[in-house]
């Protein structure tokens, strides 16, 4: 099937971030441009690459046919997403085994993804932390929640006299947010319940007319995030803040968890 002509894949992991494993109905299996082959799904399990944060890989397989899909990577294209491999002991005709329209089974790496999330979830709480510091003038920008160096950007600057302090504080306060711990949930809301459940407002990039989805850890406000987080604060575990940094007006806070 064309991937014009496809429906867009439904987000399965919007409700429930922890799944690892899924079923799925298989629509179509491309060579794309740049040479690497994808299967695209009715829905997915596998978040795909964005947000800040790195793709789940893990493995696609068909009991009808017999194929294993080995998933390297996953992309969201139109509204489509690519999972991005190869075929396990490939044959020559592992691509016409493979029937679109058969069911599939997804299986998550389930290290991974549990990184991943705690990665994210620690990025968001570094939000609430800024903000119970006396940071609040800091604008939450980019987050990039990669295991090789994470970190969260804020428009604004920190007194270069407190970089130290406030580094500090960070860590203290997050660190005392994870002891507590709290539910972390990721609802899909009408515009005006996500500017609320968000502290009043939401920020200018997202659409009047759309339905926010919002990640709320505990009872601190929320923030617009297409994610996966862990189901508790206390889930992070710990939170190191390596660094921060000031230029140009902009401020990074690198920070860093255990494996």
């Amino acid at each position: 099937m064309a991937a014009g002509a496809i429906p867009a894949t439904k987000l399965a992991y919007f409700d429930n971030m922890w799944a690892v494993q899924a079923t799925a109905t298989l629509l179509s299996h491309l060579e794309t441009e740049d040479g690497r082959r994808a299967l695209i799904l009715d829905s997915t399990i596998f978040h795909p690459q964005g947000g800040g944060q790195p793709a789940d890989t893990g493995f696609i397989s068909g009991a009808a046919s017999g194929f294993k899909f080995v998933v390297e990577d996953a992309r969201l294209k139109d509204g489509l997403v690519y999972h991005y491999g190869s075929f396990e002991n490939p044959r020559d005709d592992c691509v016409s085994v493979a029937k679109e329209g058969e069911e599939v089974s997804l299986y998550i790496n389930p290290q991974r993804r549990d990184l991943n999330s705690r990665l994210h979830s620690a990025g968001h709480l570094l939000d609430i932390c800024i903000r119970k510091v006396g940071l609040s003038h800091l604008e939450p920008g980019k987050g990039y929640h990669f295991s090789d160096g994470p970190f969260v950007e804020y428009k604004g600057i920190i007194p270069p006299d407190l970089l130290q302090i406030k580094s500090k504080e960070l860590e203290k306060e997050a660190n005392a947010l994870i002891l507590a711990g709290g539910k972390v949930s990721a609802p899909v809301l009408s515009y005006n319940e996500a500017a609320e459940c968000c502290g009043g407002v939401l920020p200018s990039y997202i659409p009047t007319d759309s339905a926010p989805r919002i990640v709320k850890l505990g009872e601190h406000p929320g923030c617009p995030c297409g994610g996966t987080h862990v189901a508790d604060i206390a889930d992070i575990r710990n939170l190191t803040v390596t660094q921060i940094r000031t230029k140009k007006g902009l401020t990074k806070v690198f920070y860093s968890i255990s494996p």
